[in-house]
């Protein structure tokens, strides 16, 4: 799994239509793509211009060939591009290690899976 990260800094004053085309965008168009798994933004506290985009793909040439030299990138540059105060500054990364929580939370899905093939009850939210 690879980890890209985009800093992305948008036009002060544009936030809210940018963080609706950023929306709109990975729906839309990001969560088609070839090897597309999943993502986060996170928005700036001391800079509120300021996001944190992290999307993660199977493969590199996920996002570098298949996603960034096809047409739907063109047509997701054109949504979010207009908001950029200058070009997000991308890079991509490998796991090398994580805690146990983490792991725990990332497998949680396939667990849950496996107990409802189980048919085990179901508690209410007391767990009694």
């Amino acid at each position: 799994m690879i980890l890209e990260i985009a800093d992305i800094r948008v036009i002060p004053g544009t936030q809210a239509a940018f963080e609706a085309a950023i929306a709109k965008g990975i729906k839309e168009i990001i969560a088609n793509a070839k090897g597309f798994m999943g993502y986060k933004i996170n928005k700036g506290i001391k800079l509120p211009e300021r996001y944190v985009l992290m999307i993660f793909w199977q493969t590199l040439e996920n996002h570098t060939v298949d996603f960034r030299q096809s047409a739907a990138f063109a047509e997701w540059r054109a949504l979010v591009g207009p908001y950029f105060a200058g070009l997000p500054v991308v890079e991509h990364f490998e796991l090398l290690s994580e805690s146990a929580s983490v792991e725990r939370v990332r497998q949680a899905p396939a667990r849950r899976s496996a107990a409802s093939r189980r048919q085990q009850p179901h508690f209410g939210a007391s767990g009694k």
